[in-house]
């Protein structure tokens, strides 16, 4: 385990750097990030050269970037235009998604993986039907029109919850827009565990289990339950990233500033070094998450074994 875990390990740090340049070209191409710092007006030739020198934007590309992954291992993620450091946004940023990130995939556990269960074993019965539909018109709607929806009738309308998130953002303010963040993937979730909780019903170790006696309730959790959670677990796995990188929809509607919002702030402003910063420390965590992934594959099923 230990030389799987290293050699892991080391396939990640191409990986990383691969991402991170193509991150970094990216983002050097959607325009002059200098040009909108005077609005409407042009800026004075003069001003735009001390900015440019100033953030290190009149070097070539490949230079910028070997110059901000020498910072990088440094702790060093660059500073805004604002002349914030961008390690404060991130001070600030990522432990709010991080909760909301949190309330998300425990609902996809608990939520999804419980009806995937209950579909699984009903297959065909009306409660199986009735969840299919379900999640096919959760898939179907968008995020925004969901977030929207609960928004005004649980906060305009009836009082439930606060229309708008407070900046301390605890945890308790983010179980609704938790659950819209997570309303897609609880989905898949529940269609992907109840299809796998089907197929592996009719194995043969679980005939096997059931003829030599067990109680159902043992057979379920000990043994069909958990050759079912393989697939389930590498969705929610590399769910993670795409949760953290994509709630910039939910954190807009319920005026959240987290890492969502940032993204989107630099973006828009064309804050380079913003932008950046906020992705590479996602790309580590989605890395990151993957490792643990696979991992996990060695629990829940004990014939895979890794050297």
């Amino acid at each position: 385990m230990g030389h799987y875990v290293i050699r892991r390990l080391l396939q990640m740090i191409p990986v990383f750097f691969g991402t991170t340049l193509l991150i970094f070209l990216m983002v050097n191409v959607m325009g002059d990030p200098i040009a909108g710092l005077c609005g409407e007006k042009q800026c004075d030739p003069a001003t735009v050269a001390q900015l440019r020198k100033e953030f290190g934007l009149d070097k070539p590309t490949w230079q910028q970037y070997v110059t901000y992954m020498g910072n990088l291992f440094t702790g060093d993620f660059g500073t805004a235009f604002n002349g914030q450091p961008v390690t404060e946004l991130m001070s600030t940023a990522f432990p709010v998604t991080f909760r909301l990130t949190l309330v998300a995939i425990v609902f996809e556990i608990v939520i999804g993986i419980a009806l995937g269960v209950v579909t699984g074993l009903r297959r065909g019965r009306p409660v199986d039907t009735g969840v299919l539909l379900l999640t096919l018109v959760v898939i179907s709607i968008p995020t925004f029109v969901i977030g929207l929806l609960l928004q005004l009738l649980l906060g305009v309308k009836w009082g439930v919850i606060k229309p708008a998130v407070s900046p301390e953002a605890p945890v308790d303010e983010l179980i609704v827009p938790g659950l819209v963040l997570a309303s897609v993937s609880l989905a898949y979730v529940t269609r992907l565990t109840r299809t796998s909780i089907a197929e592996n019903r009719r194995a043969d170790y679980v005939r096997t289990a059931i003829a030599k006696g067990l109680p159902r309730r043992r057979v379920t959790t000990r043994h069909l339950l958990r050759n079912s959670l393989i697939p389930v677990v590498t969705f929610i796995g590399t769910d993670v990233g795409f949760l953290m990188g994509g709630a910039i929809v939910t954190e807009r509607i319920f005026n959240i500033h987290g890492v969502g919002y940032q993204l989107y702030q630099g973006i828009l402003r064309q804050n380079t070094q913003t932008v950046v910063g906020f992705v590479t420390v996602l790309v580590l965590i989605f890395l990151l998450a993957n490792l643990v992934v696979d991992l996990l594959y060695a629990v829940l099923d004990p014939r895979i074994r890794y050297v």
